[in-house]
């Protein structure tokens, strides 16, 4: 095979990998029911079981959760007309098959759920968050969605986190959607994969503003318990294989499939409907028993890098991240990602872990693209490529891996993350193990072993069902490139925690690297085609 070939099968085949392992990073293989992984300010970070009882054949077909092995891993987003608007927050996105004979998406199945997260600011520099709701489409709301305030003058941002491989946005009705709020989904055919933006650069240009004025303050990161500053998530002892994507969004799912928005109102209305449904099946069948598929709601949330900063690391380390109040859940304080990329953009210190060009989401054809990775980094507050080591993926692995910074604070920390949970006990009994065990994929997964010329310098033992029970981290460049380091005991790399879906295979259609480069505004197909670079909407550094 000549070499040109075998190097783009190199970076797919690193994309895909990279694809697995986001899939399951934060436990999207739920199995044998609703899994306890955390509770932060309520919240219930689960899933449904994906071998629960099929539901019954006579409910609707679009809204059974799905259940199959191996589900459909390409997904789109119907955007509703006027996303920026109040009525267009309260109004549903509507998830849908990208390829229908690929089979169904059903939000309610925690391997194909669509988050969608939006954050208000006003011109007086109040800053709320807003979760739009996600359904199937064909069917309503388990309960009526909330109606956000939007005052006149105010600059709304959306982002967007799936739990699969490709989200795809297009519009819901005759209208641009797209259009109206300069939604950006990739590349011309070429989507990030899991995440996508509405008004992003807009709304960080006017936040900007905000804190200029004085109005707007972002709060200090504080120290953590091991004497450094509290991470943030362009901290080289956060960021993975691709940092700063999906969202903090919980949304409700009954066991009809049907989606509510997590908040009192909707537990109330999920809660008093199967009552209902149980009073009946008592009543006329089942002498006093209860029906099937009336079980508490479950909770669904996007495994994504912000969540496990600050729902996980934060809460081990001592630290607290910034928060708003949220909309959708009643005005409790919450985080977010435009508040995560805030608080980074204001506060962190060098060295600074920006987007780089070999992060699996800004490829194009399995190449580098600059213009792509720029697009990306405009959707999350972060400076456009402006030099030649600015983006280089090969200067970003040996931070990761050779700085203090880096992945080094997580076997320095390794007490803490001892205590904590873990986001996905199939892939670690504790934090410090699915650390481990991410640090470990991360360096395949960026191709940091062709870009240094090394071995992993991670290497995990693992117990008899392939969980992460310990970790050792070796200088980079000692390790043996044949088999590794060790650990005194067995050591082995864990398979990814979920199996791949069939035909995830990366195969997009967009043109070859460098051909274009980033705006604002996406194609009717929902892929943005960016035409001008973003740097003005992503400054380097802020002083609040």
């Amino acid at each position: 095979m000549p070499r040109k070939d075998s190097t783009r099968l190199s970076r797919v085949s690193r994309r895909e990998r990279a694809r697995r392992w986001k899939r399951s990073k934060l436990g999207l293989a739920f199995i044998g029911g609703p899994v306890l992984l955390a509770v932060v300010a309520g919240s219930v970070f689960a899933a449904e079981s994906h071998d629960r009882q099929r539901p019954r054949a006579d409910r609707p077909a679009s809204a059974q959760p799905a259940s199959d092995a191996k589900p459909d891993p390409n997904c789109t987003l119907l955007v509703p007309d006027h996303p920026l608007s109040a009525r267009g927050l309260a109004t549903p996105y509507q998830l849908v098959a990208t390829d229908p004979a690929q089979g169904p998406c059903h939000e309610a199945n925690p391997d194909q759920s669509a988050f969608v997260e939006a954050a208000i600011l006003t011109r007086g520099g109040k800053l709320t968050i807003y979760n739009p709701l996600v359904i199937d489409k064909g069917t309503r709301p388990a309960a009526r969605t909330v109606r956000p305030s939007v005052p006149r003058g105010s600059t709304v941002g959306i982002w967007f986190g799936f739990n699969n491989a490709e989200l795809t946005l297009r519009r819901s009705g005759r209208s641009d959607a797209l259009a109206q709020g300069r939604c950006v989904n990739g590349l011309h055919a070429s989507v990030f994969g899991q995440f996508a933006y509405c008004n992003a650069p807009a709304f960080f240009r006017a936040a900007d503003a905000q804190i200029a004025k004085g109005h707007l303050r972002i709060p200090a990161l504080g120290r953590a318990k091991d004497g450094l500053p509290c991470p943030t998530t362009r901290d080289f002892s956060v960021v993975d294989q691709d940092g700063s994507d999906n969202v903090v969004t919980h949304y409700l799912a009954d066991a009809h499939g049907r989606i509510a928005q997590n908040n009192a109102a909707s537990r109330a209305a999920l809660k008093r409907a199967a009552r209902l449904a149980n009073r009946g099946y008592r009543r006329h069948r089942h002498h006093g028993s209860t029906r099937p598929g009336t079980a508490a709601p479950t909770d669904l949330a996007n495994g994504s890098d912000n969540l496990l900063l600050t729902q996980f690391m934060d809460p081990a380390l001592g630290c607290k991240p910034f928060t708003a109040p949220d909309q959708s859940g009643d005005g409790r304080a919450t985080s977010a990602l435009a508040l995560d990329e805030l608080s980074a953009a204001a506060r962190q210190k060098a060295p600074v872990a920006l987007v780089p060009r070999n992060d699996p989401m800004t490829l194009v054809d399995g190449h580098e693209s600059v213009a792509k990775t720029n697009a990306y980094r405009a959707g999350v507050d972060m400076p456009a490529i402006r030099a030649r080591a600015d983006g280089d993926g090969a200067a970003f692995c040996t931070t990761l891996f050779r700085d203090p910074a880096g992945v080094q604070r997580i076997f320095k920390d390794k007490a803490l993350f001892e205590k904590a949970p873990s986001p996905d006990p199939g892939t670690a009994p504790n934090l410090f193990g699915f650390l481990a065990a991410r640090a470990n994929q991360t360096f395949t997964n960026l191709g940091c072993d062709q870009l240094l010329g090394a071995a992993d310098p991670v290497g995990l033992t693992t117990d008899a069902e392939g969980r992460v029970t310990d970790a050792v981290l070796t200088p980079l460049g000692q390790a043996s490139r044949s088999t590794g380091p060790t650990t005194g005991t067995p050591t082995s790399t864990p398979p990814s925690p979920s199996s791949p879906p069939a035909g995830t295979g990366y195969s997009p259609t967009a043109s070859p690297t460098g051909t274009a480069s980033p705006t604002g505004a996406a194609s009717p197909t929902g892929t943005g085609s960016p035409t001008g670079a973003p740097a003005s909407s992503a400054p380097a550094s802020r002083t609040p």
